[in-house]
């Protein structure tokens, strides 16, 4: 990795977290933002580069976030940093549907070429992982006539109307906001850990469920798509058994229904492929990217068959911001880091690198009843009680989540019932980070359990 100048990569506790600068500051927000936008560690940052977040006390803590897999190649990339200077110089804005531009034109041929598959494919850019989601299913429809979309339980798809009916968790994402869009079903995801009858038969008998629970409720002949996590992500990090995945692809492709892969948490290097459907050995009809897409700038793509997005009629799809060139700019700049430094590989190191290290704490901590995740996207679940009940323990996770920030270490947590404890490192992130970072953390189980 290029080095980011100017940010030593080390973490530096001035003051106690958040320091009094930081709590300043969240007074304001109090004051001038909607209380409904929230902030898990209310730390202002006024730097950042490589595995470090700098506040604006001086403080310098671990970055195991990544902004929710976000800066993959880190905060201020070099390459990135010198492709958006330029763009900006040069304009910051037009409307691709106005008068059109170079650099959305490469972004969508990189996305054809990076994507899975060798077939001829065509791509369209906006502005967030909700907004591509969105025109996913939109395209789906028109390409196949059909209105039903299929999506999973623990699925998280946006905060849209539409993609809010695909999220399936409640709070905070759906309360008090419907009526939420029609034509959307919803059927068992292959969950191992908590699956009912073991992990060892979740890959069948889920796949039994969808194929039966959708040729019952909603008709094979009504589907447009079923749009799936190859991991899924605020979910839980709940990683499919092997296998499933695929069964799905190859049902849906017998029964003329397309197949929506969501990369927009996974893509882009952070499963230690460039895309987590690579592993599965699917090829998805539609697929959307988001998050780790432009080092951090809003850019979101849809990327899919050339003769399903051309199916749409002109015009159908656009928006005022979408393919900013700047956010273009972005995304070509980390893209060329992604490529230059094998970000993939990264991935897989710290994988690694990580998951024995979490493994040893789940031997020591029976709190932690599963460890799961592939690349650098991996997480652990907290659970209370002896035995096989697996109670979910949300208040262990705060806990233990709070710890980590105390002692500068930015952690997420996740998962339906609030349990998982998630690690989102920028694939940057020096190797002597991690390992303090997964000091601080077993430091946190031993002070909070």
């Amino acid at each position: 990795m290029r080095p980011t100048p100017g940010i030593e990569q080390r973490r530096i506790l001035n003051t106690a977290i958040p320091g009094p600068r930081s709590a300043e500051l969240h007074t304001r927000k109090g004051a001038a933002v909607s209380g409904g936008v929230s902030t898990g560690l209310p730390v202002y940052v006024e730097r950042a580069g490589g595995g470090i977040l700098v506040d604006v006390d001086g403080n310098q803590l671990i970055d195991f976030g990544s902004g929710i897999a976000v800066t993959t190649v880190g905060n201020s990339a070099p390459r990135v940093v010198e492709r958006v200077q330029a763009q900006v110089a040069d304009f910051t804005h037009t409307c691709f549907m106005v008068t059109p531009y170079a650099e959305y034109i490469e972004v969508a041929e990189a996305l054809n070429e990076l994507t899975p598959g060798d077939h001829e494919k065509r791509s369209a850019l906006f502005n967030s992982g909700a907004e591509a989601v969105e025109n996913a299913v939109k395209i789906a429809r028109s390409f196949t006539g059909r209105p039903a979309i299929v999506a999973f339980d623990h699925a998280y798809h946006g905060r849209t109307n539409l993609t809010m009916a695909l999220t399936a968790k409640n709070m905070p994402y759906k309360h008090r906001f419907g009526p939420f869009a029609s034509e959307i079903y919803r059927v068992p995801a292959a969950y191992p850990y908590r699956w009912p009858t073991g992990p060892d038969t979740c890959a069948d008998e889920a796949f039994e469920l969808l194929v039966s629970q959708l040729h019952a409720q909603v008709g094979e002949e009504n589907t447009a798509a079923v749009i799936i996590e190859p991991i899924q992500g605020e979910g839980g990090f709940i990683v499919p058994p092997p296998g499933y995945v695929e069964r799905v692809a190859n049902w849906c492709r017998a029964n003329d229904i397309l197949l929506i892969a969501d990369e927009i948490q996974t893509g882009f290097c952070r499963t230690g492929d460039w895309f987590a459907s690579e592993h599965e050995r699917i090829v998805p009809d539609l697929i959307t990217t988001a998050k780790g897409i432009a080092g951090g700038l809003p850019l979101a793509g849809v990327t899919g068959r050339a003769e399903v997005m051309d199916a749409v009629h002109g015009g159908g799809l656009g928006g005022t911001y979408g393919g900013n060139p700047v956010a273009c700019a972005a995304a070509l700049g980390a893209i060329e880091t992604m490529k230059a430094d094998d970000l993939a590989r990264r991935a897989r190191d710290i994988e690694a690198l990580v998951v024995p290290r979490l493994r040893r704490l789940a031997d020591k901590h029976p709190a932690i009843g599963d460890v799961r995740g592939r690349g650098a996207m991996l997480a652990i679940e907290l659970v209370t009680g002896p035995g096989p009940a697996k109670t979910p323990d949300p208040a262990l996770t705060a806990k233990v989540n709070q710890a980590c920030h105390a002692a500068g270490l930015v952690t997420l947590t996740a998962g339906t019932y609030g349990n998982v404890l998630r690690f989102l490192p920028p694939l940057s992130i020096p190797e002597e980070l991690l390992t303090e970072g997964l000091d601080i953390l077993e430091q946190a189980f031993t002070e909070s359990v």
